[in-house]
């Protein structure tokens, strides 16, 4: 996929060269001379023109009309150096390969240079063009009759990078493809419609995945389910002809299992709300609701790829929430594995109530750290949007360590509070130890409590993706639909445990 080139990138001989420009007085001066000169000086005048722009997220296409073994030279402006973020690099270099698949260009030579700044070194902008190029090209291959034409992928990019050292250069290349190429599989999950992924085929995925990274595996089936009281998530799933699975997978990083980092992914494969029904809109989409799921596997994807020396424990509680004469329904009272019983004020409150069996879950496989992660609640889009993740949290310390995670991957998070009144309004409940729903009001923030009433004392932070999970337009990064947040995220935040 990558080959580092040690030469002049004037000497390409790709589909097309892409190279960054900044927004500087000499924008054809220094490192990129050489190639004005090929031109006799016509790349500066289509500059003074404005028929050439280095202004952020610019894209530009010149033919070199004979000039250079290249047919193609492909302009991404960066704006100005100062100003110039790595997202702002990834997404520069996402608009570039959407360019090649668009024009069905299948190798590209890029001047990696040229995208590197005082504050943005060579390993930035190679881990930034190779997680970018899986992300931009993805596309979700549905179920359509194939078309005549095939698909013509980007094959081949050769990364002219002279005086680099190859090896940290490769390293760093593979990181970043490994990363994108995690999240693409998270977007395909979450993409497939929920008659082809039942909880059934999620312990399927849950197998492939175990045998290529050599991870310990446990899936659970309703039986055992009953056997250790799992009285939640079996609530959720009475409706169904679905069995149930708990998923658990174990990567052992560490020579001792302690430190356990616990990653928990709602995997509600389809959620009609129960007999609290969703209305015929809000019911559309609804096979996204696993995307927690999703997030979790393409995250320890990534850790069995990179073998990051760090002990996690993936928890994934599957099954779908639909409505029959066995379902469960408003005012039932069930016994969670952790013991606590639940008076059941809202079924569309269904996935706090699967977690709430998970994150105990977690905590026997021995997590000392929980992150859970889940499509949770219409609430957190109304009260955040659909660009930004909420988050919640009983711990500070470990809190900050997701929010650097987040921020190093541009995944967005907020967090939202927890007071003692929202806790008392969760206990609220005359013949229960919880209620699942208390109001409308402050939904968002009263899913995660609920679910912070089962982690207990061990850190935990809760991730409701709900808004962030899909997107309604295309991007630099990739096309509508699934995202794939927070994959990357959780990578980097056991990454970074590996390294304290």
């Amino acid at each position: 996929m990558f080959e580092i080139r040690h030469q002049d990138p004037i000497g390409c001989q790709e589909d097309c060269l892409i190279i960054g420009l900044q927004n500087v007085q000499d924008k054809f001066g220094g490192r990129l001379s050489l190639l004005d000169q090929q031109f006799n000086g016509a790349l500066t005048e289509l500059v003074k023109s404005g028929d050439l722009s280095a202004k952020c997220h610019c894209l530009s296409v010149i033919h070199t009309l004979g000039r250079m073994q290249v047919k193609r030279i492909v302009f991404v402006g960066l704006g100005k150096p100062k100003e110039l973020k790595k997202q702002d690099l990834k997404k520069a270099f996402g608009k570039a390969f959407k360019q090649m698949k668009k024009m069905r260009w299948t190798s590209a030579g890029i001047a990696l240079d040229t995208f590197t700044t005082v504050h943005i070194t060579a390993l930035d902008a190679a881990f930034a063009l190779s997680e970018a190029l899986p992300l931009s090209t993805y596309e979700f291959e549905g179920y359509k009759r194939k078309p005549n034409i095939p698909d013509a992928p980007v094959g081949r990019a050769a990364v002219f990078a002279d005086g680099k050292d190859e090896e940290e250069l490769k390293a760093v290349l593979k990181k970043g493809y490994v990363y994108g190429k995690a999240t693409n599989a998270a977007r395909t999950l979450v993409n497939m419609p929920s008659n082809l992924l039942t909880a059934s085929q999620l312990a399927v995925y849950a197998r492939q995945l175990s045998r290529k990274y050599d991870f310990e595996i446990e899936i659970l089936e309703k039986e055992e389910m009953e056997k250790l009281g799992m009285g939640a998530l079996l609530a959720v799933n009475q409706g169904s002809v679905e069995p149930p699975r708990m998923i658990v997978l174990k990567y052992q990083g560490k020579a001792e299992w302690s430190g356990a980092l616990g990653l928990v992914g709602k995997g509600v494969t389809f959620d009609t709300g129960g007999y609290s029904l969703k209305t015929k809109a809000g019911m559309t989409g609804m096979k996204t609701d696993m995307a927690g799921a999703a997030a979790v596997f393409g995250a320890m994807e990534v850790i069995g790829e990179l073998q990051l020396q760090q002990n996690v424990v993936a928890v994934i509680p599957a099954t779908d929430n639909m409505i029959s004469g066995n379902a469960f329904k408003a005012d039932d009272v069930i016994t969670s594995l952790s013991g606590k019983t639940i008076e059941i004020l809202n079924t569309d409150a269904e996935g706090r109530l699967i977690l709430a069996d998970a994150v105990t879950y977690a905590k026997q496989h021995g997590a000392s750290y929980i992150v859970d992660v889940a499509t949770l609640t219409g609430g957190v889009i109304t009260a955040l949007g659909r660009d930004k993740t909420g988050a919640m949290t009983n711990d500070e310390v470990f809190f900050e360590k997701v929010l650097e995670a987040s921020a190093e991957t541009g995944e967005f998070i907020w967090r939202l509070p927890i007071t003692e009144a929202d806790q008392e309004k969760i206990r609220d409940s005359k013949i229960a130890d919880l209620n699942n729903s208390p109001a409308r009001e402050g939904h968002a923030i009263m899913g995660g409590v609920f679910i912070g009433e089962f982690a207990e004392n061990t850190p935990w932070v809760h991730l409701d993706i709900a808004g962030t999970a899909t997107a309604e337009k295309e991007s630099d990064l990739g096309p509508a639909g699934a995202t794939g947040v927070m994959v990357r995220t959780l990578a980097v935040l056991a990454e970074r445990m590996a390294v304290k």
